[in-house]
């Protein structure tokens, strides 16, 4: 599946069945190392694993996993993006908070700026975080937290100043669409103090990324259990990668032993 059938599925209401199958085919590809896929570790705290980059247009899984050690900010955790985001949540409870950010000036009785706002440039090596002139502070917006549950979509547009947070949980995991909007741009508010600087993006090894792959898999597949097959219908074991109900987390978050996959029943 690519951006335009997920936006399709999304706008027809079928989503929450079309994408954790989509989503699941993905991991488990990931897992048996057969996928061309390599996961990053956000500065932001999840895993980014860039499924399809075409002009304007990207889909990526972000995954919020113990399994991988999480990468460092070197600015804070509000930011806003040059372009317009839907994402739908395959498992986990994620909440975004919209701040409203204002301006401060260099003048006498001049509100005290609490943070600077640093343009974000990407590149194949890395981000180029540049210190810009422009100081600011920043409140959460009383109306602008809202929670996203298991099945939720949400949208976000480009230009607006947020932060992204998981609750209830260690895990969570998104279907996050972006279309890159002309002249906006990647801002992120960090110290007063900081310089310009470069920050590496941090790629997993092959291993580290299976066992997360694996672990969302499990996850996904708890949180999206396939209904058993009526006579007469397709088995659900026939799709590619399918699997039983998953075994639970025990009471450390680890997981259970996984199950054959379908295609090995007897039954």
């Amino acid at each position: 599946m690519n951006y335009d059938d997920i936006l399709a599925e999304l706008a027809a209401g079928t989503a929450a069945g079309s994408l954790p199958a989509w989503a699941r085919r993905v991991l488990d590809e990931i897992d048996a190392g057969a996928s061309t896929v390599a996961a990053v570790r956000h500065p932001l705290g999840f895993l980014c694993l860039p499924v399809e980059r075409t002009g304007d247009l990207g889909v990526c899984l972000h995954i919020w996993t113990p399994e991988v050690r999480a990468a460092e900010t070197t600015t804070s955790p509000v930011h806003c993006h040059s372009w317009d985001l839907v994402s739908f949540v395959l498992y986990g409870t994620v909440r975004n908070t919209r701040v409203a950010v204002e301006e401060t000036a260099l003048a006498p009785g001049a509100v005290a700026a609490t943070h600077r706002i640093f343009e974000v440039a990407s590149g194949p090596d890395g981000d180029e975080l540049r210190a810009t002139p422009r100081t600011v502070r920043y409140a959460a917006d009383a109306e602008g937290s809202s929670l996203h549950r298991t099945g939720d979509t949400y949208t976000l547009p480009a230009g607006v100043f947020h932060s992204t947070r998981i609750e209830n949980g260690l895990d969570a995991a998104t279907v996050a669409l972006g279309r890159h909007t002309p002249g906006g741009g990647d801002l992120s508010l960090g110290p007063l103090d900081a310089p310009t600087h470069h920050t590496h993006r941090q790629r997993c090894d092959p291993d580290e990324t299976a066992r997360a792959a694996r672990r969302s898999a499990r996850l996904l597949a708890a949180a999206h259990p396939r209904r058993p097959h009526r006579p007469g219908e397709t088995d659900p074991c026939d799709g590619p990668a399918a699997f039983d109900e998953p075994g639970p987390l025990d009471e450390s978050g680890a997981l259970g032993e996984r199950p054959e996959p379908c295609a090995n029943r007897t039954t």
